[in-house]
């Protein structure tokens, strides 16, 4: 019998990436309405001492698979370990980030157990024992609730939505036997993007670029991101010129950012781009052209050139 919520809690070299702890802390909320526990996994190399960190944001239990084979992400390896592990709990939901790694192994494990997934989720709810997903659709114009089928319920949050809330416990901590099964690719090198210090799906602050930049100098933004703690992104257009790293792309064929302040800076606000950070808290807008669509999305905009209006705004806040 189905029972208890299993979260997947993403890693980055022995680092838990902030959606860990927001999904986490969604479990534990959604356990204390069902009357169940949370059980968090982590999966890696050298991460059993990390692992207890869960334990802060309300896991009851934490299963580690700590072998050398689990050290670099593969797909493989990393869906095959889950496999087994959901077999062996048999959970009633099963939560995972929306990252990039999340949205690879998430519709694998669906497809694997017969299962429903519900992707970028920005709100859950539950009717009974049932889990409803709240998702955007259509660039972010409608909100449709999506009830899940099948057991266990799997949802994929998006980063930066759900609260974090502290709620310490005093976990069992496990190790499980990792059987990686066949594992048909593997990291061969590994080339890192020079890149701030804020991953740009979990910044609270995100400043972006787009043709107004007018070429690859971002050192402006980047000092403006800089000072508020945040991270720099790109519109699809800035990064079509080669200007910024595609990692960096903000948008419906980029990254999908849900910060507390968005700061565009000579974007025009193509639908494209707003579904990419249409659910930021607050918008601010840079534009010279007062009839760019970026203003009709914005909560505050400045119609000015960014490079007058973007050295007055770093002068301040170095005030």
């Amino acid at each position: 019998m189905a029972q208890g919520v299993l979260i997947f809690a993403e890693q980055v070299d022995g680092s838990f990436r902030k959606v860990a702890y927001e999904a986490v802390s969604e479990g534990r909320r959604l356990a204390d309405a069902l009357g169940e526990t949370v059980t968090a996994v982590v999966l890696g190399s050298g991460v059993t001492g990390a692992a207890e960190a869960l334990a802060k944001y309300g896991a009851d239990k934490i299963l580690v698979a700590d072998d050398p084979v689990l050290a670099d992400y593969t797909a493989d390896a990393y869906a095959n370990v889950l496999f087994r592990v959901v077999q062996d709990t048999a959970p009633k939901i099963f939560l995972f980030g929306a990252s990039s790694q999340g949205k690879d192994l998430s519709p694998r494990l669906a497809t694997r157990l017969g299962v429903g997934l519900a992707m970028d989720c920005i709100g859950l709810r539950l009717d009974g024992a049932k889990l409803i997903a709240t998702r955007t659709m259509y660039g972010g114009k409608v909100r449709a609730e999506v009830a899940l089928d099948g057991e266990p319920q799997i949802a994929a949050l998006r980063p930066n939505v759900m609260d974090i809330a502290e709620i310490p416990k005093t976990p069992d901590l496990e190790k499980v036997a990792v059987d990686a099964g066949e594992v048909r690719t593997k990291v061969i090198e590994k080339r890192l993007e020079k890149s701030g210090s804020v991953e740009l799906t979990e910044a609270d602050v995100v400043v972006s670029g787009g043709r107004g930049m007018g070429g690859a100098d971002f050192s402006l933004l980047e000092e403006l991101a800089g000072l508020l703690g945040g991270a720099v992104g790109a519109s699809r257009s800035a990064v079509d010129e080669g200007w910024r790293p595609h990692a960096d792309q903000v948008g419906q064929t980029g990254k999908v950012v849900s910060p507390t302040l968005y700061i565009a800076c000579g974007i025009s606000g193509a639908i494209q781009h707003l579904a990419g950070m249409g659910a930021s808290k607050f918008i601010a807008a840079v534009n010279k052209d007062p009839d760019a669509p970026i203003f009709k999305k914005a909560d505050y905009g400045i119609v000015g050139d960014l490079f007058d209006v973007v050295p007055a705004i770093i002068a301040e806040l170095k005030k």
